[in-house]
């Protein structure tokens, strides 16, 4: 009898099957797509606190109640609309992050109009290609960088809410803008091609 052999992956993963298959097929991959790149930055920020696990088990969730993601009618959310949000047990009813989503709306659209997209001015941060990490294990992965700084500064300066740098530094990671998977995991080798 043939025993499986199983991938060594980052250990924040752990057993968790929503976080396995989360790591193997899109964390740390370069996005480029601007309707994910603002779901990321919605969904960074409202984790905040929080771990991202339960981000993760509520983002269907978010998608359906923040209209997949869509800035141009997350925009037009009034009293109401948020109101109903926050009677939505989907998603983290906190007021301040209902309320940073539809600002960063707003401010997302100011910055594809400037800059032709959103993907063109996040990725500016990392000069346009993803930064490959070499850590050995998670102790060694930083909670925030000069990079995350720089796009922390840039985006509360232009009115965005709710974008530390841990959170920026969160969102470059998810978005592929650095490679923070261990040495040790499959995924690190892959991505670094």
């Amino acid at each position: 009898m043939r025993r499986s052999v199983s991938k060594q992956r980052c250990a924040w993963c752990g057993d968790s099957a929503l976080y396995q298959t989360y790591h193997d097929t899109e964390w740390g991959v370069p996005l480029h797509d601007d309707r994910e790149l603002f779901e990321f930055l919605i969904l960074e920020g409202a984790q905040a606190g929080l771990s991202w696990i339960t981000i993760l088990k509520k983002r269907e969730n978010y998608r359906a109640a923040f209209d997949g993601f869509d800035a141009a009618r997350i925009v037009r959310y009034g009293a109401g609309k948020i109101d109903a949000l926050l009677q939505d047990p989907g998603i983290v009813r906190n007021r301040l992050k209902v309320a940073a989503a539809v600002t960063n709306a707003q401010k997302f659209l100011e910055v594809q109009a400037e800059f032709g997209s959103f993907d063109r001015f996040i990725w500016q941060f990392v000069d346009g290609k993803p930064k490959q990490n070499k850590w050995r294990s998670l102790a060694d992965i930083p909670a925030s960088t000069v990079e995350s700084d720089a796009m922390s500064k840039e985006l509360k300066r232009r009115g965005f809410k709710f974008v530390g740098s841990t959170i920026c530094y969160a969102h470059m990671q998810a978005t592929g803008m650095v490679n923070d998977h261990t040495t040790d995991c499959y995924r690190h080798k892959e991505l670094s091609k």
